[in-house]
């Protein structure tokens, strides 16, 4: 028998017994990252982040863990149920508060179910469906989760899928110039404009790990982050603070990319590394030379990749423009345990028809990809 434990915190763990739980290849459910997020004041309950964090122990020894939350809204988590909310509501129902295992405002995929077997896996999820239960809460959500956790979830999980725009080396690619080199003309030519028009300004790019970082570069990158979020009128959620405490916990995986012109740091990227993907998280700026932000955010980020022999590239979410610097449509995922049984099945049938729909915008995507035909199949 298993002894499931909900946590308010996760200062109630062992940054070692968290840890062993996964393999250290995803930044993002590594106990510093998650717990630097409540300690350095990035997870408000007033904007609708509790942690309450699944843990299973076979008597003092952690076996498995979920990173988890109550949620009364749902801000920063880029899969949107605002529509199954609005439902909820119109028939005079609360959707919140609900459960969410996920990485807070990140969408980048990675283990959510992080545990060393199979059983363990399922023994989580059940605790997870008892809580939800036990609390009264509408649904219980999983964003984000890697593939090979699909076969945890029973049928009554039910399965959503989105486009993100990632970047994957298929081996042969050594250098800046091989990736181009299997590009069409068309598209191969913007991009060394766009690359050229950059160095004609008279920038140079700085790569900075978090250990090598000035206090001065921390400072200008979080910077750059306030600066992007006040001008699409968002708040921002992560603090200087955080920063710094990546750059001590995580020295080589937090990795920025620096523009300097004129003696000064005009903009930046802030991406983490895993074992073998570097993950885009950031970008700021306060000139808006032409290239800038492509050269900042994509370019720099593909060259750091063909360097160290990294195999992926995930720039964040959204954002169609990616196809044509080499970023190809790829699937991410959810899954999301709804308590009532009406609104249950409603929603599965509202996910199957969303999934269709999904698959053929995908298919439309691909038709757009920038490398020729032979590299396309």
């Amino acid at each position: 028998m298993y002894d499931a434990r909900f946590l308010p915190s996760l200062a109630d763990v062992r940054a070692r017994d968290w840890d062993a739980l996964h393999d250290g290849r995803n930044p993002f459910v590594a106990h510093a990252f998650l717990h630097g997020l409540e300690s350095q004041a990035c997870l408000r309950r007033d904007w609708g982040w509790t942690p309450h964090h699944l843990t299973l122990w076979e008597g003092d020894t952690l076996v498995a863990a979920a990173p988890g939350y109550l949620k009364d809204n749902s801000h920063g988590e880029f899969v949107f149920d605002h529509a199954w909310a609005h439902a909820y509501a119109r028939h005079g129902l609360d959707y919140y508060p609900k459960w969410l295992c996920a990485v807070p405002y990140s969408p980048v995929t990675g283990p959510r179910l992080l545990a060393q077997d199979a059983a363990h896996r399922k023994a989580l999820l059940t605790a997870v469906r008892d809580e939800v239960l036990r609390l009264g809460l509408s649904s219980a959500h999983v964003n984000f989760h890697a593939e090979d956790e699909d076969d945890a979830y029973a049928s009554d999980w039910l399965p959503r899928i989105d486009v993100q725009y990632h970047w994957r080396n298929p081996g042969h690619w050594r250098d800046f110039d091989g990736f181009l080199a299997d590009f069409d003309h068309k598209h191969r030519k913007n991009i060394r404009q766009e690359r050229a028009k950059v160095q004609r300004a008279g920038v140079v790019i700085r790569t900075v790990h978090g250990d090598e970082a000035t206090a001065a570069d921390l400072e200008a990158m979080f910077g750059f982050y306030l600066r992007t979020f006040q001008d699409y009128g968002n708040s921002p959620a992560l603090t200087l603070p955080f920063l710094q405490h990546l750059a001590q916990t995580m020295p080589r995986q937090l990795v920025m990319f620096l523009a300097d012109h004129d003696g000064r740091t005009i903009a930046g990227a802030l991406c983490l590394r895993g074992h073998d993907t570097l993950y885009g998280r950031y970008w700021g700026g306060e000139a808006p030379l032409p290239g800038l932000h492509f050269e900042t955010c994509y370019y720099q980020g593909i060259a750091y990749c063909l360097r160290e022999g990294l195999a992926r590239f995930e720039p964040g979410a959204q954002g169609e423009h990616k196809i044509a610097r080499g970023f190809l449509p790829a699937w991410v995922r959810s899954r999301h345990w709804i308590a009532d049984p009406e609104f249950a099945g409603a929603l599965a049938h509202w996910c199957d028809e969303e999934s269709q729909a999904v698959r053929r915008y995908a298919r439309t995507l691909q038709s757009h990809s920038p490398f020729k035909q032979q590299d396309r199949a």
